[in-house]
């Protein structure tokens, strides 16, 4: 079944290649993990695609993709345009099961999209990811781990390493040292710095995303839940 996602436009290989070269330990690790796989799902505007980041924040993944399947519905199960979102009644919103924190913050993302904060699909193409990062992160209940996660997983985006997210700290952490691969406890003084990894990510410009990609697959392959190729 395609599900809309293709393989990101950069040369994946060329990027692994020349990761190995620059750090041969994250080498090792690409080596291990084995060819890159992430596809993006890019046919959603930004619109869209922080619509549904924002009723999936801080939820179990059923239960995000079940809020998510009642508030289409009320669109005729297709994603609303914002002049929808703005027109509907808060009651609709939170019978689909939005809270009212969501709920305010995907009416301020209807109302920064109409007012061009948040660009369109064809726009948001010709931003660098700073532009992207300061324009998203004006919208209610959007930061840039969120910003960070679109711009990698769907516009494409070849160097981006997000610092804050707990999975590309952990797998830092097991792959340059500083935690067992045994262990079972992780405290955050065991996890790397924003600044310790800002240090080692620059001998990975500009094909971070790829770095990162490679640092989730390490937690997977500690935890032992990666499907080899």
């Amino acid at each position: 079944m395609n599900d809309g996602r293709r393989p990101v436009r950069y040369n994946a290989s060329l990027a692994c290649e020349q990761l190995a070269q620059a750090d041969p330990r994250l080498g090792r690790l690409i080596a291990q993990a084995g060819p890159f796989t992430l596809r993006t799902k890019s046919s959603h505007s930004p619109f869209e695609a922080l619509l549904e980041s924002i009723v999936y924040q801080q939820l179990h993944g059923k239960a995000a993709a079940a809020i998510l399947r009642r508030l289409l519905t009320i669109f005729g199960e297709i994603h609303p345009q914002p002049e929808q979102i703005v027109a509907v009644p808060d009651e609709l919103l939170r019978a689909a099961g939005l809270s009212a924190a969501k709920t305010l913050a995907i009416r301020d993302l209807a109302a920064k999209t109409l007012d061009g904060t948040v660009p369109t699909l064809a726009q948001i193409r010709r931003l660098s990811d700073a532009e992207i990062v300061e324009r998203l992160t004006e919208v209610r209940g959007i930061g840039p781990w969120t910003v960070e996660m679109l711009l990698i997983f769907r516009l494409g985006r070849p160097d981006v390493l997000p610092v804050s997210d707990y999975g590309v700290r952990r797998g830092f952490a097991l792959t340059f040292g500083k935690l067992p691969k045994g262990e079972k406890t992780v405290t955050a003084a065991m996890l790397p710095t924003p600044a310790e990894m800002e240090k080692r990510g620059k001998r990975w410009k500009p094909w971070r995303s790829v770095a990162s990609w490679y640092l989730w697959r390490a937690c997977d392959l500690a935890d032992g839940t990666m499907i080899p190729s």
